[in-house]
This record gives structure tokens, sequence and C-alpha cells, in this order.
């Protein structure tokens, strides 16, 4: 049985509609992250599966659990990334674990959460006096620290530098090695495809898509970008983007200058085929490369919308 079971969920704000017939069903274990345009109605959906905000319609069951029937236990098998306000800035880092500890029966020893976190050498270290990222770890730790089967963690690497958001990828990857089910929303399409068992994409209230990130990517389309830059100039580019189009499996061409794009359902073909050319031609090739579709090509076929911070 899924250890989170959502059918049919739907809430209205006024004549504003944010969800509309959500479901789906997450595995334990699994990291499940929903991305979606500003205002698709990730938090809110997020908000009810929490039992912060009571859906218009639908049902959710947390391990057979229902808010209704069971407030109390489900709040014990769940952790929620607080916001960064919801920390005590006068308190050390060590001291909030130990408050948000005392919320709880059976709570997870604070030196592991630290330990998890990578935070044990700032234990002693006020809250005000972190970093972005060292708060959000802390934010993290403190959806741990109940112990919890299901973490929901809402883009939790949101403003945060490169090194930043890889220390939090290490934690939601410490979090699976432990059998965890990480619930994520993010705006980082990277980040989805590289933490992610399953991909929601969610668009106007609606899901859209649901796979695996390589499932959705191959779903997509089996066409190719190739990139081929010539170092004998224009006139190099230009036959080549004659050669190109009459190759197998090639379904369209564009050339600026010395560089030529190739899209092709077969790309190692057309590849052979444009290296034969420039062999039999004499010209010499600067720079190529095959473009992989990547889960931001997904998201906007999808969504038909850039990603926006």
């Amino acid at each position: 049985m899924p250890v989170l079971n959502v059918q049919g969920l739907r809430k209205t704000f006024g004549p504003v509609t944010a969800v509309e017939e959500i479901s789906f069903a997450v595995e334990a274990g699994e990291v499940f992250t929903i991305i979606g345009p500003n205002g698709a109605g990730k938090t809110t959906t997020l908000e009810m599966i929490e039992g912060l905000l009571p859906p218009d319609a639908g049902t959710i069951t947390v391990d057979g659990l229902t808010w209704a029937k069971n407030e109390e236990e489900i709040k014990i098998k769940i952790g929620v990334q607080p916001q960064s306000g919801a920390m005590f800035d006068l308190l050390t880092v060590e001291e909030n674990l130990d408050l948000f500890a005392s919320f709880y029966p059976k709570p997870k020893a604070i030196a592991e959460v630290l330990e998890m976190i990578n935070l044990t050498d700032h234990r002693a270290k006020h809250v005000k006096s972190l970093s972005g990222g060292q708060r959000q770890r802390l934010a993290i730790g403190l959806a741990m620290i109940s112990d919890p089967q299901i973490i929901f963690l809402d883009e939790p690497t949101t403003g945060l530098d490169p090194q930043a958001r890889r220390n939090i990828w290490d934690i939601v990857l410490k979090l699976k090695a432990l059998g965890k089910t990480t619930i994520l929303t993010t705006h980082y399409m990277e980040e989805a495809e590289k933490l992610s068992d399953r991909v929601c994409i969610v668009d106007q209230g609606r899901i859209v898509t649901l796979d695996t990130p390589a499932a959705l990517i191959d779903r997509l389309t089996k066409e190719r970008e190739l990139r081929v830059s010539f170092l004998d100039g224009e006139a190099a580019a230009i036959e080549g983007e004659k050669v190109a189009a009459q190759l197998p499996g090639v379904t369209k061409t564009a050339r600026e200058g010395a560089f030529l794009q190739v899209w092709s359902v077969k790309p190692e073909e057309s590849l052979y085929g444009l290296f034969g050319f420039t062999k039999e031609r004499g010209f010499r090739v600067e720079q190529v490369s095959i473009r992989e579709l990547s889960l931001e090509d997904v998201f906007i076929a999808f969504t038909g919308k850039e990603w926006r911070d």
C-alpha cells in the first residue's frame, strides 16, 4: 500500500480554483517531486496534504490514516520543513532542535540530526548568525527531529548558491538511504532530475504528467540536436546544411554563420554522415556535440512556459 495516497483534491479561494482534481500515490522510500509554474497549485496541494488547509473535496491518507480520524498520529508520521520565521534566532542550533524535539514522544537523537545536516560544528551558534544554507539545513533538521516516515520540503534550495544547494541534495539522498519518503517542490529542473524517483508536473491546478524523469524525457521525443561549428567558416556551414538536410532521420536544420544545428531522430547516423562529408571535402570542424533533452524541455513542452524563479 502507498505511504501517501491523494485522490481528487480540490481547493478554491473565492472565484479562484487553486487545485482541481489532483490525484497521486507515493510509495515508501520515494523522492516524489512536484514542479509547476508559479501559481500552479503546488504549495496549496502540499498544505492540504500536511493538514494545514482543509480540502474542499478529495481524500488524503497517510499510511492508511486520515486527518479527520487520526490527526495526532499523522503529525508524528510526517515532518514539515518550517519557514525561516518559525526558527528562534536568539536560540542556538542545538536549542532549536531540542525545543522541537520536546513536541514529540520519541524524537530522533539530536546528535544524529546534527550529523545528518552537517551542523555538528555549528551546534552552539545562534540561528541569527547562520548563513542561508545553514539555516535551510537546520530547517530540514527540524523536519527530521520527530523521525518521521514522510518529510515535506517546499523549495528548500531557493536562493542558495550552487555549493549550498548541493549540500541540501546530499541530505535528501541521505534521507532516501534511510528509507524515508520525501515530498519535494523545487524551481530547479536539474535538482528534480537528479534527486527524484518520480516527477509530477502541475499546471493550473491539475496534473499534466507524472513519471520518472527518464521516462518523461524519453516520452517527449526521440529527436536530438546536433551542433557543429566549422573552422572553415560560413561557406562550409552552408554546404554542410545542404548535405545534412538529405541525411536519414534529419527533421530540420538551422545555420548561423559557421555554426550549424541539425535535429535528427537518428543522431548517431546523421553525425556519421556529416563526418563523412567533412572528411571528403577537407572541411575542419572546431566543435561538435549532441544535446540531450532535459527535464526542463519536458516542463516547457507540457506547460508552454519558461521556468521562472
